[in-house]
């Protein structure tokens, strides 16, 4: 294991800003002394983030590792792994964890163990995944950062141009416990109800937001508990990006918008609301590793935007709305008490 810093842990590495940021870990002399483990759907099949990599260092160590987050046996698995190894002293304890897998399907619904692939594949294998690996956290440094998005919020006036959220009834997401099963098994804005992209950006929004709740009822219990105390959870909302998160779209979404349009306007406007993955890839990585000199407290629950602090919205920092979504995810995910850390897990 030599002199490594600590392992960084990345998810949705293949593509978009997933590869943008592997691309500048293998790249800058900062993260010459971590050990990083990249998770996509299919290690045998990641040609963007292998040109990423091996483009800028050969000798970075890394793995590449299977992930599908819609299967949590497999999340299990995975995360089982990755224990090992820390545990056993082949790679260092975790010192970053970054949620970037993301997946909409633009009103192209499908399902999976009885649940809404928009919502596993955002937020519950990525929440699974946090409570398995909190053991091999770094317990003085580790910083878990979750990619989050506008979407969370129906409020957040850059939504307002898609007209998603305009009638009252999606307005606010969480109301009770049935609310939140029909997000997780996709009745609540289905396909069926709305055909058109609008339903997908929804239930997209609807995970986004659960796992920002994650950053602020994470934080609460880990706060509380003495050896995860100094872990830090936090959010970074990366902004509209020019990716391939629109594979499902239509072609005037897919290609005529997000291979077009956006990326004349992120060249046009390089301060803009469009931006490049390189751009937030750049937010994402200063706070991941960065301190703010000026603050004596570390980003415990942060959630940034252009680099900046800014405020989440209402919904996910209603104590009780995130409770309830924490304890149906314990649920959904089978959690057992000797598979995570955490003293508050349920």
């Amino acid at each position: 294991m030599g002199s490594l810093n600590g392992t960084i842990v990345l998810t949705g590495a293949n593509g978009g800003l997933g590869s943008a940021i592997a691309r500048q870990i293998a790249s800058h002399q900062q993260f010459v002394g971590y050990h990083t483990i990249y998770t996509v759907r299919d290690a045998a099949s990641a040609p963007d983030l292998y040109k990423a990599v091996q483009i800028e260092r050969p000798s970075h160590p890394y793995d590449v590792v299977s992930l599908n987050l819609t299967d949590l046996d497999n999340v299990r698995d995975v995360a089982r792994t990755i224990n090992a190894r820390v545990s056993g002293g082949q790679i260092p304890p975790i010192r970053a964890l970054i949620l970037n897998a993301g997946f909409q399907d633009f009103g192209k619904q499908q399902w999976t163990a009885g649940f809404d692939i928009t919502f596993s594949a955002n937020y519950l294998g990525h929440w699974l995944l946090t409570l398995l690996l909190l053991k091999s956290m770094d317990k003085s440094s580790g910083r878990i950062v979750v990619i989050g998005s506008q979407s969370h919020d129906p409020y957040d006036k850059r939504n307002e141009s898609t007209g998603a959220f305009d009638k009252e009834k999606y307005k606010t997401i969480v109301q009770d416990q049935s609310s939140i099963d029909a997000i997780a098994r996709g009745s609540w804005s289905s396909a069926e109800e709305d055909p058109s992209w609008k339903s997908g950006f929804r239930r997209y929004g609807a995970a986004k937001l659960f796992s920002v709740m994650m950053i602020h009822e994470l934080q609460s219990r880990m706060d509380r508990d003495p050896t995860l105390k100094d872990v830090c959870i936090l959010g970074v909302d990366p902004g509209t990006m020019t990716t391939g998160l629109p594979r499902l779209a239509s072609w005037i979404i897919r290609v005529l918008v997000f291979q077009i349009i956006y990326p004349l306007i992120a060249f046009l406007v390089p301060n803009g609301l469009i931006r490049s993955p390189h751009k937030s890839a750049t937010q994402v990585l200063a706070a991941t590793f960065n301190s703010d000199a000026e603050s004596t407290t570390p980003p415990k629950a942060t959630y940034y935007f252009d680099g900046k602090p800014v405020e989440t919205s209402s919904e996910s920092r209603d104590a009780h709305r995130r409770g309830l979504v924490w304890k149906e995810s314990v649920k959904y995910a089978r959690l057992k008490g000797d598979e995570t850390i955490l003293s508050e897990w349920a």
